[in-house]
């Protein structure tokens, strides 16, 4: 589930289908959301916990400023970077608006250049 309790369609490759299985399966509650608080009793785990989460794993990793918003735009730069439409990266990541994506979108310039020599030069 998104924002605004909007349900997104989530893909992932299957060494990510074998981790969420083992992770499945060692969980002991009946509580049916996929990510759950490590403490009992599991309520489903909100944005605050998954930030504190990442905080610590980058801070262990000696990585900064380690949050989930990083990966998204990470994930959605490396995707436009790689020549997938921005329609389609925009589905990707729920927004309704192109533009909310372009302002995830960090274009790289080297890409800029492949391209214009590619479509144009």
């Amino acid at each position: 589930m998104g924002k605004g309790d909007s349900e997104r369609i989530v893909y992932f490759d299957a060494k990510t289908k074998i981790h969420l299985q083992k992770y499945l399966e060692s969980r002991d509650d009946s509580n049916p959301a996929l990510f759950v608080s490590i403490r009992k009793p599991h309520s489903r785990i909100g944005i605050t916990e998954v930030e504190k989460r990442m905080r610590k794993l980058g801070r262990e990793s000696d990585i900064k400023k380690v949050h989930p918003h990083k990966f998204r735009r990470t994930m959605a730069t490396k995707a436009i970077d790689k020549g997938m439409p921005i329609e389609q990266v925009q589905r990707l990541l729920g927004h309704v608006q192109i533009d909310t994506t372009m302002q995830y979108a960090m274009v790289n310039q080297s890409n800029v250049k492949i391209a214009h020599r590619k479509y144009i030069g």
